[in-house]
């Protein structure tokens, strides 16, 4: 069962299933440049392939997000610089769309090669 982030106000609430969160998340993941895809335990899971926020870790602690990412670098791109950038990517898609500042951990789980 999907957990849910409320956001309660004078008019009702708000719930925010942790799905829509990894949603969010991938989609700014596969924006990041270096890149490859978000890793999983059977493997590398490239982007456009169904499925692909499974690997991605959300919990809710209160009103904080917390969120683990693996993803997976393209070959001769800095790690950390991607890392990096993803995090970033991240915590904007999040903040802008569902309003909360996430704490961001991204794994760098492998290296991609170009086939």
């Amino acid at each position: 069962m999907a957990e849910y982030i409320t956001c309660q106000d004078e008019k009702g609430s708000v719930n925010i299933s942790e799905d829509v969160v990894a949603v969010v998340v991938g989609a700014a993941i596969s924006e990041a440049e270096g890149v490859a895809g978000l890793a999983s335990s059977a493997g590398i899971e490239f982007f456009g392939k169904k499925n692909t926020t499974r690997s991605i870790k959300v919990q809710f602690e209160g009103e904080k997000i917390l969120l683990d990412i693996p993803i997976t670098v393209r070959y001769g791109f800095a790690i950390a610089d991607v890392a990096k950038k993803a995090q970033d990517a991240v915590t904007s898609a999040v903040e802008s769309m569902i309003g909360f500042t996430p704490v961001v951990n991204i794994h760098v789980s492998g290296v991609a090669f170009d086939k």
